[in-house]
């Protein structure tokens, strides 16, 4: 019991390090962001652009949420914008055939997190292959969908159906918070993030996510089942993927199965600046939602500068490479003990 108690204080000794050197940067590029955007574009900091920023960064703070927990054991999920382009047609196509659209959402999310399950424990018990896998699912899942929404129809990577009205308030730019210019979509999220950092740190389940990604030889020691936390991550990432598919309906008012390839990038690409190691063991939610920040920030000012879609891409890209490089000088947790 001595060992595992040592191992234990050591891991959570090294994941507090990790993540106040992450939270130091991620918060030092956000200020540094925030006052370039502030000089260079005019009404930069105004509450028109601060809501055009909390709305976005709330799609790729939901849709990151699984990709951060899938990274602190070590793995990425890539099926990720395939389950978003999916519930974004399969949701209206469901709206179309009469069902409520209550009902269809929470259709539509218990199919993500169904297909997220299938896609952690394939993803377990091959983990050789594990990044194809979770593509293979993705792939799977989004051709499916779209066999389904092109029956009786040419198309089947575009769907049209009345959004309602709550949904639209719910995640478009001008939807309201009671009575507050600010979409629900925002509020929900921080509800959410809070929820996260609470339970990664204050529930058996948490703990054990950063024990298998610290050590699957202590995490087996202590009884935890590494199947169960695989797939119960790779389940939660399905789920909120579909969330996120269905909350963008909302937001453009028309589904479109290429509306979450963005998001393949965007959600590795938050997690990496926010300091979650790919390695597992370190980091946390916390620290992607900085990532997340600092990534719509971005791209709000490259946008305000008036660059491509091409040249923001690239920007992002340079900007991944040196914090990879300065988190991958700190050895793995397991290389610690």
């Amino acid at each position: 019991m001595t060992l595992l108690a040592t191992e234990q204080t050591m891991s959570q000794t090294g994941r507090s390090v990790k993540l106040q050197r992450s939270i130091v940067i991620g918060f030092g590029l956000l200020a540094a962001l925030l006052v370039l955007g502030t000089i260079l574009v005019p009404g930069f900091i105004s509450p028109r652009n601060a809501r055009s920023i909390l709305l976005l960064a709330a799609f790729l703070g939901l849709a990151s949420l699984g990709q951060t927990l899938c990274a602190m054991v070590g793995a990425l999920d890539l099926s990720i914008p395939y389950v978003i382009g999916g519930a974004n047609i399969l949701f209206p196509s469901l709206l179309v055939t009469g069902m409520p659209a209550w009902l269809a959402a929470i259709v539509v999310v218990i199919l993500g997190a169904a297909i997220g399950v299938a896609n952690g424990f394939l993803s377990f018990r091959l983990q050789g292959q594990a990044l194809i896998m979770s593509l293979g699912v993705g792939f799977a899942f989004v051709g499916a969908v779209q066999l389904y929404t092109s029956i009786g129809s040419d198309y089947g990577g575009t769907v049209f159906a009345p959004v309602p009205n709550w949904l639209r308030n719910f995640a478009a730019f001008n939807g309201k918070t009671f009575g507050l210019s600010l979409p629900p979509v925002v509020l929900v999220w921080l509800l959410i993030t809070l929820a996260t950092i609470w339970a990664l740190y204050n529930t058996w389940f948490g703990r054990s996510i950063y024990a298998v990604g610290g050590s699957r030889t202590a995490a087996a020691r202590l009884g935890i089942s590494e199947t169960k936390v695989w797939t119960s991550i790779h389940g939660i990432s399905g789920a909120m993927s579909a969330l996120t598919g269905v909350l963008l309906l909302g937001f453009s008012g028309g589904g479109f199965v290429g509306v979450g390839d963005p998001y393949l990038f965007t959600t590795v690409a938050a997690v990496v600046i926010g300091g979650t190691s790919l390695l597992g063991g370190a980091g946390g939610y916390g620290a992607t939602v900085l990532g997340v920040l600092v990534l719509t920030v971005m791209t709000s000012l490259l946008v305000g500068l008036g660059l491509s879609f091409a040249a923001q891409q690239a920007i992002v890209g340079l900007l991944i490479v040196p914090m990879v490089a300065v988190y991958a000088r700190t050895p793995h947790i397991c290389n610690q003990i």
